[in-house]
C-alpha cells in the first residue's frame, strides 16, 4: 500500500506540475521544462519554387461560369501597402494587396521564446506565413490578391470603443467592399463584406474565406509534452475533427465538406485563429496543400443571384487569440473544443476549469495555486486516509508474524472469559 499512495502522490503531484508548466508558457513565461530550448523552425521555399506571392492556389477563373470551387491567384503585379490597426488587446496588419490580414501581435500575450516580446500569429516573413483571406470567385472578381484602397479614418482606439477600416476593389464592374471592425477588448474582428454589381448583367460569385499556414511546429513547445497544431473543422453533424498537416499533405485528409453551420479553424499552442461564417448558410469546407510546407483550410460561401445597381452582404467573423473556454464559448458553438491539453486531458482538462473559476473569485493566480491545491488534497484526504489505515494495519500484521509471543498474547485476549494474561 505504501507504493500505491506513493504512485498516487507522484501522478497528482506531476499533474500539478504539467498543468502550472502549461499556464507559465500560456502567460508567456518560459517552461519549468526545457525553457528556450524550442525554437521556430525556418520556413524556406523549395529551390527554383517561386515567392509566395506568386504561387497560384488553383487556376483563375476566366468567367462566369468557371468552377466555383477554385480560389483564384489573382493579380500578383498590384503594390501592395500595409494598414495597423491598434486596440487595447491587438495590433492588426492588413495588406492593400488583397485586403488580407498579413500580421497580427497580441498585447497581452508574450512569446512563449522570448518573453521579451508581445505574442504573434498572424505573420508573413521569411520564416513564417500564416494569413487570413478572403475574396470573390464565380467570375473575374475582387480576390485575395486584387489592388484594394484604404478610405481614410483612424487608426487606433484612441479612447473609442470600436473604429473601422473600410477597403474597395472594383474588377469589370464588380466592386467588393471589405469592412474590418475591431471592437476595445474584443478578439473577435468582424468582416463585412459588401458585393455591389454595375457591370449590367446578373452575377453569381461565391465568397471564400481561408487560413493559410505553414506546417512548422510553434517556437517554445516543450520535448517533454507537445499540443496539437494544425487545422480544425466543426459542423453540428461532424462535430470537431482535427486535422494533420502531413495528413493534408498526403491527400488523406477527411472532414465534413457540406454544410449550412460551423466553423473552420487554426489551432496552434494555447492560441487559435477562427472564421465563422453566418449561420444556417450553406457552404463547402475544403483543405489543401498550396505550396511547399504550406497549407490552406477554408469555406466557399455562395451569394447567390445579385442584379445590376444590387448589393449583397455577408458578415464573417474572425477570433484570434487565446484559447479561453469562457471566451470562446460565446463566439461560436463548439468553439471552446479547440483547447487541447496533449496526453493529460483526461486530469489537466478539470483542473484548468477549477483554476479559472478559482481566479475568477480571488483575481490572483498565486492565490488560485495554493487554494487549488489545498481542494485537490481535500478530495484526496479520504483516499489517503483509507489507504494509510490499511497500509497501517498490514505493518501491524508483519510485526505480529516477526513476534510469534505478541501473537500469542493477542489470541489469548481472543479467547472468551480470558482475562488477558498470559
Amino acid at each position: 500500500m505504501d507504493i500505491q499512495r506513493t504512485v498516487l502522490w507522484v501522478v497528482f503531484s506531476m499533474s500539478l506540475l504539467i498543468l502550472w508548466d502549461n499556464y507559465m508558457r500560456y502567460t508567456g513565461k518560459p517552461s519549468l521544462f526545457f525553457p528556450g530550448t524550442t525554437s521556430q523552425q525556418e520556413t524556406k521555399p523549395a529551390a527554383g519554387s517561386a515567392p509566395r506571392n506568386d504561387v497560384p492556389q488553383a487556376a483563375a477563373p476566366a468567367a462566369p461560369a468557371a468552377n466555383p470551387s477554385a480560389v483564384p491567384a489573382g493579380n500578383t503585379t498590384a503594390q501592395s501597402e500595409r494598414v495597423t490597426i491598434t486596440t487595447d488587446v491587438m495590433k492588426v496588419d492588413i495588406n492593400t494587396l488583397g485586403g488580407e490580414v498579413d500580421r497580427l501581435e497580441l498585447l497581452k500575450h508574450k512569446d512563449a521564446v522570448d518573453p521579451k516580446k508581445n505574442m504573434v500569429l498572424f505573420d508573413s516573413s521569411a520564416n513564417r506565413t500564416y494569413l487570413a483571406q478572403t475574396g470573390l470567385i464565380g467570375g473575374p472578381y475582387p480576390n485575395h490578391k486584387s489592388p484594394f484602397v484604404a478610405k481614410p479614418g483612424p487608426r487606433a482606439l484612441d479612447g473609442k470603443n470600436e473604429i473601422q477600416l473600410v477597403l474597395e476593389s472594383e474588377q469589370n464592374g464588380v466592386k467588393l467592399t471589405k469592412t474590418y471592425t475591431f471592437r476595445k477588448g474584443d478578439y473577435t474582428i468582424d468582416l463585412k463584406h459588401a458585393v455591389t454589381n454595375a457591370s449590367g448583367t446578373p452575377i453569381s460569385p461565391s465568397l471564400y474565406v481561408q487560413l493559410l499556414r505553414d506546417g512548422n511546429k510553434p517556437g517554445g513547445e516543450s520535448r517533454f509534452y507537445s499540443t496539437f497544431t494544425g487545422p480544425a473543422v466543426y459542423t453540428e453533424d461532424e462535430h470537431f475533427q482535427k486535422l494533420d498537416f502531413e495528413k493534408i499533405e498526403k491527400g488523406k485528409d477527411e472532414h465534413a465538406t457540406k454544410s449550412d453551420n460551423g466553423w473552420i479553424a487554426l489551432v496552434q499552442h494555447y492560441f487559435v485563429s477562427a472564421l465563422i461564417p453566418p449561420q444556417k448558410t450553406p457552404r463547402e469546407i475544403f483543405t489543401k496543400k498550396v505550396d511547399n510546407n504550406l497549407y490552406a483550410v477554408g469555406s466557399i460561401l455562395p451569394m447567390g443571384t445579385i442584379a445590376p445597381g444590387a448589393t449583397k452582404v455577408m458578415d464573417i467573423h474572425l477570433y484570434s487569440g487565446p484559447q479561453e473556454s469562457a471566451v470562446l464559448e460565446k463566439v461560436a458553438p463548439g468553439l471552446e473544443l479547440v483547447k487541447d491539453y496533449g496526453w493529460l486531458t483526461i486530469v489537466a482538462k478539470p483542473i484548468f476549469w477549477l483554476m479559472n473559476q478559482i481566479h475568477k473569485l480571488l483575481g490572483n493566480w498565486g492565490w488560485t495555486i495554493i487554494v487549488l491545491t489545498v481542494l485537490i488534497k481535500l478530495a484526496f484526504f479520504p483516499l489517503s486516509a483509507q489507504l494509510s489505515q490499511h497500509g497501517e494495519d498490514e505493518n501491524r500484521d508483519a510485526e505480529n508474524d516477526r513476534n510469534p509471543r505478541a501473537l500469542q498474547r493477542r489470541s489469548a485476549k481472543d479467547e472468551p472469559g480470558h482475562d488477558g494474561v498470559v
